[in-house]
C-alpha cells in the first residue's frame, strides 16, 4: 500500500510541476502584453489531487482495517483496483493537462491577435498624426527647426550686412583710386602742356631775335656797302662772330608766345589735345 501511495504522490506532484509550467507560460505572455486573464489555479488543483490522495489513503486505511480476516486472494483484488483507479486518474489528469495546453494555444494566438490589432491601431494613429509617441518628438523637433530657422536668418543678416560694408569699401576705395589717377593724369597732362608752351614761346623768342638780327644786318650791310664798296670792310672774323650770335638763341622773358606754325595747325593741334584727354577721362569713368 506504501508503494501505491507513493506513485500516486509521484503523478500528482509531476502534473502539478507541469501544470505550474503551463501557467508561468500563459502569466509570461499575459503580463508582457498587459491584459488580465484568469489564470488556472493550480493550488486548488493541487489541493484538489492532494485530497484525493488523502481520501484514497483513507480508503486503503478502511479497506486494510475491515479486511484483515480476508485471505491472500482478496489482497490482491484490491491491489488490481487500486492499479485501475490510479490509471483512471492519470488518464484524467493527461486529459486535463491536454485541455490546458489547449486553452494555452488559444489564448496564445488571442494574445496575438489582439497584440496585432494594437499594433495596427497604434500604426493608424501615428499616421493620422495622433499618436502620443508620435507627437511628441514632431514637437521637439518643430521646435528645433524654429530656432535653428532663427539663427539661420540672423547669420543671414549679418554675412548680408558684411558683404555690403565690404562692398561699400571697395566701391569707395575704387572711387578714391580712380580720383586719384584722375587727377595724376589731369596734372601730368598739364604738365606736358605747359612744356609744350614753354618750348614754343621760347622758340618764337628765338625766331623774333633770328628775325630781326637778320633785318638789322641787312640794314646795316645796304647802309655800308658790300665788301669794297665806301671804305667798310667786315672781316671775316666779324661775320663769324655774327653767325654765332644768330646761332646762339636768346633768352627773352615776358608773356610771349611763339608761333612756328599756321594757325590752322594751331587749332587742329588743339582739337586733337582735347580728344584725346576727354578719352582719356572716359576711359577711366
Amino acid at each position: 500500500m506504501s508503494e501505491k501511495m507513493m506513485t500516486n504522490k509521484l503523478i500528482a506532484n509531476t502534473i502539478t510541476c507541469e501544470l505550474n509550467e503551463l501557467n508561468a507560460k500563459r502569466n509570461l505572455m499575459i503580463g508582457s502584453n498587459d491584459m488580465h486573464i484568469t489564470s488556472i489555479d493550480t493550488d486548488h488543483l493541487k489541493d484538489h489531487m492532494d485530497s484525493e490522495v488523502l481520501d484514497s489513503e483513507k480508503d486503503d486505511t478502511n479497506d486494510d482495517s475491515s479486511t484483515d480476516s480476508q485471505s491472500g486472494s482478496d489482497g490482491d483484488e484490491s491491489s488490481d483496483i487500486d492499479e485501475e483507479e490510479c490509471d483512471r486518474r492519470k488518464d484524467e489528469y493527461m486529459i486535463e493537462m491536454t485541455d490546458l495546453e489547449k486553452q494555452f494555444l488559444a489564448l496564445k494566438d488571442q494574445l496575438y491577435v489582439e497584440r496585432l490589432s494594437q499594433v495596427e491601431h497604434k500604426l493608424e494613429e501615428v499616421r493620422a498624426g495622433r499618436a502620443a509617441e508620435y507627437l511628441q518628438p514632431l514637437d521637439e523637433l518643430q521646435e528645433n527647426m524654429r530656432v535653428r530657422t532663427e539663427v539661420a536668418a540672423i547669420v543671414s543678416q549679418l554675412k548680408l550686412t558684411n558683404i555690403k560694408c565690404q562692398f561699400e569699401a571697395e566701391m569707395l576705395a575704387n572711387e578714391q583710386n580712380f580720383e586719384s589717377e584722375k587727377q595724376l593724369l589731369k596734372d601730368s597732362i598739364r604738365q606736358d602742356v605747359e612744356e609744350k608752351l614753354r618750348r614754343l614761346e621760347e622758340d618764337r623768342n628765338s625766331i623774333d631775335s633770328d628775325i630781326w638780327s637778320e633785318s638789322a644786318f641787312s640794314k646795316k650791310k645796304k647802309r655800308y656797302g658790300s665788301a669794297g664798296g665806301y671804305g667798310y670792310d667786315m672781316s671775316s672774323r666779324e661775320s663769324m662772330s655774327f653767325q654765332d650770335r644768330r646761332r646762339k638763341p636768346v633768352t627773352v622773358s615776358g608773356p610771349y608766345i611763339v608761333y612756328m606754325l599756321k594757325d590752322s595747325d594751331i587749332m587742329e593741334d588743339w582739337n586733337v589735345i582735347r580728344r584725346a584727354l576727354k578719352s582719356v577721362s572716359s576711359s577711366y569713368l
